[in-house]
């Protein structure tokens, strides 16, 4: 018999921010959760940051809140976060010993690694979205993750002053 948990799957929309959007910044992350007519919508915010890292974070902090194994199917608009998994790009970097395919050191290995142990909890599905179109969700997290950033961002004015 099919396990109930992985008939309906956990939808989650991830999104990340960065500001400058390049280099390190100020960052924030959101993710909206949907499962069986229920909604959750999660954001946060830290300091020095990269987009990439806000990405992964987003994804992260929603799967961290699933605590049964679950189907999952997480849609986001980076193909850095998607590919790593889709492509197998994880499973060579860990092969490699968390080198690049050029011999760097991988970018974000905290994260992977931890996103890793998240995913291997659950059936997920990674599904990349276009960003800035017209998928209400992934617009939703964009929104929540500029938000959170810019309430820390004026949060720090505020200290400051």
């Amino acid at each position: 018999m099919t396990d109930p948990t992985l008939i309906e799957p956990v939808i989650i929309y991830c999104d990340g921010a960065c500001f400058p959007n390049n280099s390190a910044g100020t960052g924030g992350y959101a993710a909206v959760l949907l499962y069986k007519g229920h909604r959750k919508e999660i954001s946060g915010a830290v300091g020095t940051t990269t987009n990439n890292r806000m990405e992964m974070t987003a994804a992260l902090k929603a799967l961290e809140l699933i605590e049964k194994p679950r189907k999952i199917i997480i849609r986001t608009d980076s193909q850095y976060v998607c590919n790593a998994f889709n492509k197998k790009w994880l499973a060579n970097w860990k092969r490699n010993g968390w080198k690049t395919s050029q011999g760097t050191p991988v970018l974000n290995q905290d994260l992977w690694e931890a996103l890793l142990l998240q995913v291997a909890k659950h059936k997920v599905t990674w599904e990349w979205v276009r960003g800035h179109s017209d998928n209400i969700e992934n617009n939703r997290c964009d929104e929540l993750a500029v938000q959170a950033r810019q309430e820390y961002d004026q949060q720090q004015r505020e200290q400051k002053a």
